[in-house]
């Protein structure tokens, strides 16, 4: 109860912002563009200027790192390893390719040449290349960022997410994608899923087009991308335990691979083996399908609630004045990596 009492009041908070979030991303005609994580992150910043009594600040907190962590492994249920792996084996190379460029990036240009904070760098690295708000997400608490390098990252990423959204189908067809083409594009090269799916949706209506093919394609490409997930945040994780000298804990599996994703594993394999078990059985695939369904749903509303936690503990003013190399970094790595995508595309023969 003591528990309860403590976090409520923020908690509540977090929740009623993720709420309007979600119904701005209906409502308004370029809402699906957006998202409710983008909404619920702008609305957190703009009520940080609110003077909230000292009451909401645990719960606050609370959200923006356990609830966090608890919707990446509802996330878990949205994936079916059989699938991805029977469908998603074509973009393997592509996937490798642009992760690759974009971590080294991030890494090089960065931290090396811009001076950007590791965590922050690091952050704008997994968001472009794997699947933005979500790996940034699982990622900030493996690292331990702070909450304005999320808003900082979170920030880059939409932009380009809303920018590639619009101009990518035209660029496809002007340079002449086919539809498989720019399904694998998209789903390599746009940074959320929201996006991807508005990009795919708006090259599908376009005349001359499948009007499925490159949306199914860059839906189960996108798949494919968010697994890198677990990869990453391990070899972080790992990193992170070697070399953190102000804690003198020896490192151990534990350490390295946190509990939350472990759990998204889990999740992941209890989805792809239902899926298998009960594939003769429709009543009970469908009743099962609609759990995952729901819990991923719910998993990824708590996400807009950790967004809205971390925008309203961010400064908004700081976040502006020190983003001019993060949002550089973004355009380079976000460039790099459409760049790549159609070099690996052409030389494997997909398009």
């Amino acid at each position: 109860m003591k528990f309860i009492k403590t976090n409520i009041i923020g908690v509540v908070l977090c929740l009623i912002i993720a709420a309007t979030a979600k119904l701005l991303e209906h409502l308004l005609p370029f809402g699906s563009i957006v998202g409710t994580p983008v909404f619920a992150i702008i609305i957190g910043l703009l009520l940080a200027y609110v003077n909230f009594s000292p009451d909401f600040k645990p719960g606050i907190n609370f959200t923006s790192k356990k609830v966090l962590q608890y919707s990446i492994i509802l996330l878990g249920f949205s994936m079916n390893l059989f699938n991805v792996i029977k469908v998603g084996g074509q973009s393997l190379a592509i996937i490798a390719s642009t992760i690759t460029v974009a971590l080294v990036t991030a890494y090089v240009l960065g931290y090396k040449i811009l001076k950007i904070p590791t965590n922050q760098a690091v952050l704008v690295g997994v968001g472009s290349s794997i699947c933005g708000g979500s790996a940034i997400a699982a990622t900030a608490p493996v690292i331990k960022a702070e909450d304005e390098d999320v808003a900082s990252a979170i920030s880059t990423i939409f932009l380009f997410n809303v920018i590639a959204a619009v101009i990518f189908p035209t660029l496809g067809n002007i340079i002449g994608m086919t539809d498989t083409g720019f399904g694998m594009w998209a789903g390599t090269a746009v940074n959320d899923t929201s996006s991807v799916v508005a990009s795919a949706t708006t090259w599908c209506s376009m005349p001359g087009h499948d009007p499925k093919l490159a949306l199914d394609l860059a839906t189960i490409v996108k798949l494919t991308r968010t697994l890198a997930i677990i990869p990453i945040t391990f070899v972080l994780a790992l990193y992170k335990t070697k070399t953190d000298k102000s804690s003198d804990v020896q490192f151990s599996l534990k350490n390295a691979l946190p509990s939350f994703i472990i759990f998204f594993i889990v999740a992941s394999i209890v989805n792809t083996v239902t899926n298998s078990v009960l594939a003769g059985n429709e009543s009970a695939l469908s009743a099962a399908s609609s759990l995952f369904s729901f819990l991923s749903s719910a998993g990824k509303f708590m996400i807009a609630m950790a967004m809205a936690a971390i925008g309203l503990n961010t400064n908004l003013v700081s976040l502006v004045k020190n983003g001019k190399k993060p949002i550089f970094l973004g355009l380079v790595i976000w460039v790099l990596i459409a760049i790549v995508s159609l070099i690996v595309q052409k030389a494997t023969g997909i398009w």
